[in-house]
């Protein structure tokens, strides 16, 4: 399967201000061109690039975490840094969450941050069976683009990765949670009719964060994917004007509140960028062992090793009876959320497999009972 369209990155030198700008989950730079294009139209330099597994196929964006997507979003910030002596973090939906995690653990070097529909947690039902539905199929099919405008360009995967969705969860809970520590400028716009990401979460985040600076826009005439809807120009307009008043004070941190921190939350921000390094790290990376660990390898032919214990169920009926169980569980949430029905019975395979494996654990368990031997004491020579 080839790269969708366009989905490579945005890089356009510009000013001594630079504008990092983040997509959203599935996207690709090509999901926020026109606000990228429009920034740099006003004189920023702007840097949007294409974040690890997105704009190329579902199986190597399932094969992602976030920690490798807010990775390269803190790589190209730096970079941005190198360049300019200003620098604004956007985001566009998953870009907002990782604008907002930028400017909690790197707030100090961000001149403003300027959301779009941001995407910090989604409460609808069909989410909870996420955790399930990852370990069972990789994904799902998507549905279109939530614009509008009519024919918007086709810049998102055709399928949902359910592990890299499953990550984002976690991601979400994660951000959510240090919305306070978020204390730069602020610009929170989003659509009114918005059937990606309820506008909840925009006022979640204006609730919680700690700046007090904070301008708020509403798109009445666009819907998830504002720039490549009809308020783009709005948009684009908007967004060029909070940075102009950042940059000439009108708008600010406001230093007094700043530095009446606490060292309680000097101490959360310490611990919300340890918890941001030791995600990323890679637990296939092998380290030098020491001498203890030499130690604890070495086998005392005179000691007591102890056996290993059988992983599961140690006998055949008892795995097939939890092959059952779960399986026909399996079978049923598929039926429920995509229609998966093979041989044209709706949910009864899969209701039937899980009574015939809880069955069969009974029975078995029962008969554990029945095979005790009288005479036997129990004690192993």
């Amino acid at each position: 399967m080839s790269e969708p369209a366009n989905s490579q990155e945005i890089s356009l030198s510009g000013g001594d201000v630079g504008v990092l700008v983040l997509h959203g989950f599935m996207g690709s730079p090509a999901s926020i061109r026109p606000w990228a294009e429009g920034l740099h139209a006003a004189g920023f330099t702007v840097l949007a690039p294409r974040l690890a597994g997105h704009g190329t196929t579902t199986a190597a964006l399932n094969s992602t975490t976030w920690a490798d997507w807010y990775r390269d979003a803190e790589a190209a910030l730096l970079k941005l840094k190198s360049e300019c002596s200003q620098v604004f973090v956007a985001g566009f939906s998953m870009g907002g969450g990782i604008a907002l995690r930028l400017a909690q653990i790197r707030g100090s070097e961000i001149a403003g941050t300027l959301l779009v529909n941001a995407a910090i947690f989604d409460d609808r039902p069909s989410m909870r069976l996420v955790p399930l539905l990852s370990k069972v199929v990789p994904s799902i099919p998507s549905g279109p683009t939530d614009c509008k405008k009519p024919n918007p360009p086709n810049h998102i995967l055709p399928r949902i990765p359910l592990r890299a969705l499953q990550s984002l969860r976690k991601f979400w809970r994660m951000t959510e949670r240090d919305l306070y520590l978020v204390d730069t400028p602020l610009m929170v716009s989003y659509s009114l009719d918005d059937h990606t990401v309820h506008p909840v979460n925009s006022e979640t985040i204006i609730d919680n964060v700690y700046s007090v600076d904070i301008r708020e826009v509403v798109f009445e005439n666009s819907f998830h994917n504002v720039s490549l809807d009809y308020d783009a120009d709005v948009l684009i307009e908007e967004s060029v004007i909070f940075i102009h008043d950042v940059l000439s004070g009108e708008l600010s941190r406001n230093d007094d509140v700043v530095a009446r921190m606490s060292e309680a939350d000097e101490k959360d921000l310490i611990d919300a960028e340890f918890e941001s390094i030791v995600a990323g790290l890679s637990l296939d990376e092998s380290a030098p062992t020491t001498y203890l660990d030499e130690l604890d390898a070495r086998k005392d032919p005179e000691g007591f090793e102890p056996p290993n214990p059988a992983l599961g169920p140690s006998d055949h009926i008892t795995r097939w009876s939890v092959v059952g169980m779960l399986g026909g569980l399996g079978l049923i949430f598929l039926y429920l959320l995509i229609g998966f029905d093979p041989i044209g019975l709706g949910p009864w395979p899969g209701i039937l497999a899980f009574i015939a494996g809880v069955a069969t654990w009974i029975w078995k368990s029962a008969r554990k009972d029945d095979e005790v031997d009288p005479g036997d004491d129990g004690a192993i020579v």
